[in-house]
């Protein structure tokens, strides 16, 4: 059975300071186990691999945007953190719509071989096209939902400040999938983000339900940014400015306390 799926859901984003201020909008993603990429390919006609349709996906949207093996480049940012994770590697994202594609986080879940999740890769983008990742090692098995926790080494929103954490919240992939995002300085939220969606199979017929439900998603997301960004600015909160690059593509974060 595919471990590959569709999850529907909607998006929250709350912001606690220095002004109040709410959005929330539905969206779908994929979840792609990276070793069913091949025969996903050969089974799909809606979901494209390396190539434009109505809904595609490529490697080097990800990654270190090479267009190389993604799971190996998600085993590499492990060994280099020292975790051992020689299992199943999952990809969490948005699919690229009508070749168009923009995913401000994807999520590497990432397994032992005895199906164990050993780690989470949290990949960040902005709309400067600049990206950044944080890794995590999970908890105990049977742990849930995952905690974890990092410092805020990458610039995203214009808004928000750089000496902040960031507390990940994850119910991995299942008959649900959770992801909050919150940001803090010391005790004080400064935001929390949060998507969660139920699992479809991952067929022909659950992508062109999701797309007629959201024909413009990538362009949606896109768009929404930038309005929110507009309504944000006209409430009297303006721009930060933008550091360079952290020295480093990957911070490591850490498991957090219950």
């Amino acid at each position: 059975m595919s471990a590959s799926a569709i999850y529907e859901g909607v998006v929250t984003h709350r912001r606690f300071s220095p002004a109040s201020h709410r959005l929330r909008y539905r969206i779908f993603m994929l979840l792609l186990d990276l070793d069913e990429l091949s025969d996903l390919g050969a089974k799909l006609k809606l979901l494209k691999f390396g190539a434009f349709g109505l809904m595609s996906f490529r490697a080097a949207d990800h990654g270190d945007r090479s267009g190389g093996d993604l799971k190996a480049y998600a085993h590499e940012r492990l060994a280099e953190a020292g975790i051992v994770a020689d299992g199943p590697v999952r990809l969490l994202c948005m699919p690229r719509i009508l070749g168009y594609g923009f995913n401000p986080l994807s999520l590497y879940f990432c397994h032992r071989a005895d199906g164990e999740l050993a780690a989470i890769l949290y990949e960040v983008r902005n709309t400067f096209g600049q990206s950044h990742s944080y890794l995590a090692a999970a908890p105990e098995p049977g742990v849930s939902p995952v905690r974890q926790s990092a410092p805020k080494r990458f610039y995203v929103s214009p808004f928000m400040d750089m000496d902040l954490t960031y507390d990940f919240e994850i119910l991995p992939p299942g008959e649900a999938v959770a992801v909050s995002v919150s940001a803090r300085r010391g005790d004080d939220a400064i935001l929390t983000a949060r998507f969660g969606g139920e699992h479809r199979p991952l067929t022909d017929a659950n992508l062109l339900k999701a797309w007629l439900k959201h024909p413009l998603l990538s362009f949606k997301v896109i768009v929404g940014i930038h309005w929110e960004a507009v309504r944000i600015v006209a409430r009297g909160l303006w721009l930060r400015p933008r550091p360079p690059l952290p020295p480093e593509p990957v911070t490591i974060g850490v498991v957090a306390k219950p």
